[in-house]
């Protein structure tokens, strides 16, 4: 800390550095999200994580419309509860994320701003005003928002905003599909292969979307255990489901901002593999 000491004492001494405190405070918080991502104990990030959740909330007292730190913030928190079982602190997670997410959209002056809010025709038109440049928003909005859902599962009013999410989802992938390895279409596979085709779903685009995402980043396993667990045992497929495990389970876990999460999806694969006998 002693580099960022003299930089804040320079800074207090002259004035007018609050656009340099944010941008350090920013790259921080980059900084600790990448080595959780990067960790390869588990348990060591589940209880180190909440620390660093407190210390971001800090930074953002002082920095309330860094979209760059508020970004950072939406996916710490919506990156720490998929360690949480307690449902109800699943809950209070994603609506923090969420509610960082719409906050960077609104300081960057984003048309998905008051995203929520909007009716349907007119999210369709903010979307179409945007371009590469505002995929990190729209990105991170699309992501906390499926988080959200996901975690008020029970709740039908929040099912119906579903369709938003997707929609942006959508637009990020139209921007560029291979945007953070292609994790849009991760991202889409799962909300395709929600329901059955006889409930509204459309489990063959959401296979078609899984197959992308492994096809422009195969080291991301996650993917293939969510194909496995959604769209294989939604078809009662059960070669393609334990094929797709087996190879997550084969794979080295260790890849660049994907450890942890590649480290989750070894242990999901090896409960999901253990009980296929009994699902199909």
């Amino acid at each position: 800390m002693l580099k960022y000491a003299g930089i804040l004492v320079l800074c207090l001494t002259l004035g007018g550095c609050s656009n340099l405190v944010s941008n350090l405070t920013s790259q921080m918080a980059d900084d600790l999200a990448a080595s959780i991502m990067n960790s390869n104990d588990v348990d060591t990030v589940r209880e180190a994580v909440p620390a660093y959740l407190l210390l971001v909330d800090s930074f953002l007292r002082s920095s309330p419309d860094s979209v760059s730190l508020l970004l950072a913030a939406s996916n710490l928190n919506g990156s720490f509860s998929v360690l949480v079982d307690d449902p109800e602190r699943v809950s209070l997670l994603a609506d923090k994320s969420l509610a960082y997410a719409l906050q960077a959209a609104c300081a960057s002056k984003s048309p998905l701003c008051d995203a929520r809010s909007q009716r349907f025709k007119v999210l369709e038109a903010s979307l179409a005003k945007l371009d590469k440049k505002d995929l990190p928003v729209a990105y991170g909005l699309a992501v906390a928002w499926v988080g959200w859902i996901q975690a008020n599962s029970s709740d039908w009013a929040a099912i119906g905003e579903l369709g938003k999410a997707k929609a942006v989802m959508a637009r990020v992938l139209e921007l560029d599909e291979a945007y953070e390895s292609g994790a849009a279409h991760l991202y889409m596979g799962g909300m395709e292969t929600l329901l059955p085709a006889s409930m509204g779903g459309r489990p063959e685009e959401g296979r078609a979307h899984f197959e992308r995402a492994i096809e422009i980043n195969e080291a991301y396993l996650m993917t293939k255990v969510i194909f496995a667990e959604q769209y294989a045992r939604l078809m009662f497929d059960q070669a393609l489901h334990d094929r797709l495990l087996q190879a997550v389970l084969a794979a080295d876990p260790e890849a660049d901002g994907m450890t942890l999460t590649n480290k989750i999806a070894q242990a999901r694969a090896s409960e999901l593999l253990a009980g296929s006998n009994d699902y199909f």
